[in-house]
């Protein structure tokens, strides 16, 4: 019975794919480049990950990215912030959801 216990304190197996200290960041200008966001965010705390996401045909930056933080207070500091500006460029900073988790656009037709 001691290891049923210990498996409900775990948490869900959604639980551990979110992760409280992941941001997304969009507007990313096309030259930003991992190691110059890391540096723009790392005046907020540790950054554990960093990285922009490309196009896997052209390597062009996508425009936005994900940065980890090692503590999740850094993810209130940056919020707390109004304007952030990268490469002349506003970026539009967000707490990261998993993709199952945000919710369903619905149009009509």
């Amino acid at each position: 019975m001691e290891a049923d216990a210990s498996q409900l304190t775990s948490g869900s197996p959604n639980d551990s794919q979110h992760d409280p200290g992941k941001m997304f960041i969009g507007g990313l200008s096309w030259q930003t480049s991992p190691d110059s966001l890391k540096d723009y965010f790392s005046k907020f705390g540790e950054i554990r990950e960093c990285m922009v996401m490309r196009d896997p045909t052209t390597k062009r930056s996508r425009g936005f990215g994900f940065i980890t933080f090692a503590d999740v207070s850094s993810v209130d500091k940056v919020l707390a912030q109004p304007h952030h500006e990268l490469d002349s460029k506003t970026i539009d900073p967000k707490v990261a959801f998993p993709r199952r988790a945000q919710p369903k656009m619905i149009t009509s037709v």
